[in-house]
C-alpha cells in the first residue's frame, strides 16, 4: 500500500494535537465547523486495472478565527485506530483554501488511486469511510474518521452483439454480450457472474431506450437471450450496478429489419 509520509505524519500530528488539548481550552473554545465534505464532486470513485485516478476532495469550514488548513482522507476497515486494511491520502502537504468571508473558507485537496497498489485486493471495492479534519486560525482542531461514507468501485464493461443483421421482421434475433469488471488484483478485467441485465431497445429516430426483458449473467459474466425483430433500431444491454460495481451501459449494436 502507498502511504505519503509527509501527510501521514501530518495526520499523526493532529490527532495527537486533538489528545493533548486542555480540558480548559477545549471547553472555552468552540471548534470548527465542517460542512459539505465532498469527494469526487459527489461521485464514486470507480477504478479499471492500468490507470491511476485523481480526484478531488473539498470541505467548507468556519471558525471565528478562520480557517488555517484542512486534511480529507479516505480509509477503509472497520476502526481507525484497529483494523484499516485500505488507505488513500492527499497529495499535497496541505489544503488549498479559499476565504469567503473572514470566518469560513473551502478547502480542496486531491487524492491518487492506483489499482494494483493502494486499491491491491478485491474486496477493497464498495464503501470507505472519510476522515475529516480542519486546524482553525487559532490552532483549534476539528478531526472526525467517520464524518461519512463513499464508494470506491471496480470498473464495469458491458459488450452486445445482435444478430443476424440484416433479419426479416418477426425473426428471432439472438443478442450476446459480456459483463466484465476489473480485478485489482489481476489487473485484468473479469467476468461478473449471475448479475441482473436488461435487454433493451431504442427504435431508429428515437432517443429513448425502453427495456424488453432482463436476464442473469452466468458464472463467466455471458449474457445470451432471443427475441422478436420488428423495427429498425439499436440494442443494447444495461447494468445498473452494485455497491461495489458501477451501473454500465453496452454501445447500442444496430440491426436493419427487412
Amino acid at each position: 500500500m502507498r502511504i505519503r509520509a509527509t501527510v501521514a505524519a501530518l495526520s499523526g500530528a493532529l490527532a495527537l494535537s486533538a489528545l493533548v488539548l486542555p480540558s480548559a481550552q477545549a471547553d472555552t473554545q468552540a471548534l470548527p465547523v465542517v460542512s459539505n465534505v465532498t469527494i469526487n464532486s459527489g461521485k464514486s470513485v470507480v477504478v479499471g486495472t492500468t490507470v491511476a485516478k485523481t480526484f478531488t476532495v473539498s470541505l467548507t469550514a468556519s471558525h471565528a478565527s478562520g480557517i488555517e488548513d484542512a486534511f480529507v482522507h479516505l480509509w477503509h476497515g472497520t476502526n481507525a485506530d484497529t483494523d484499516v486494511d485500505g488507505l488513500l491520502l492527499p497529495n499535497e502537504d496541505a489544503a488549498t483554501c479559499t476565504a469567503s468571508s473572514a470566518t469560513t473558507s473551502t478547502c480542496k485537496l486531491t487524492i491518487t488511486a492506483v489499482p494494483g497498489e493502494d486499491l491491491y485486493a478485491n474486496a477493497l471495492a464498495g464503501g470507505w469511510h472519510v476522515t475529516a479534519a480542519v486546524v482553525a486560525g487559532d490552532g483549534e482542531l476539528y478531526w472526525n474518521d467517520e464524518y461519512k461514507t463513499h464508494k470506491v468501485q471496480r470498473a464495469s464493461k458491458l459488450t452486445v452483439n445482435a444478430s443476424p443483421e440484416p433479419i426479416a421482421k418477426g425473426k428471432t434475433l439472438t443478442v450476446t454480450g459480456k459483463l466484465s469488471r476489473a480485478s485489482w488484483e489481476s489487473l485484468t478485467y473479469k467476468g461478473y457472474g449471475s448479475q441482473s441485465v436488461k435487454l433493451q431497445f431504442r427504435k431508429a429516430g428515437t432517443t429513448t431506450y425502453s427495456t424488453v426483458k432482463t436476464i442473469t449473467s452466468n458464472s463467466y459474466g455471458d449474457l445470451k437471450t432471443t427475441t422478436t425483430a420488428n423495427y429498425d433500431g439499436y440494442w443494447r444491454f444495461r447494468f445498473e450496478g452494485t455497491s461495489t460495481t458501477p451501473a454500465v451501459s453496452a454501445t447500442g449494436d444496430y440491426v436493419d429489419v427487412q
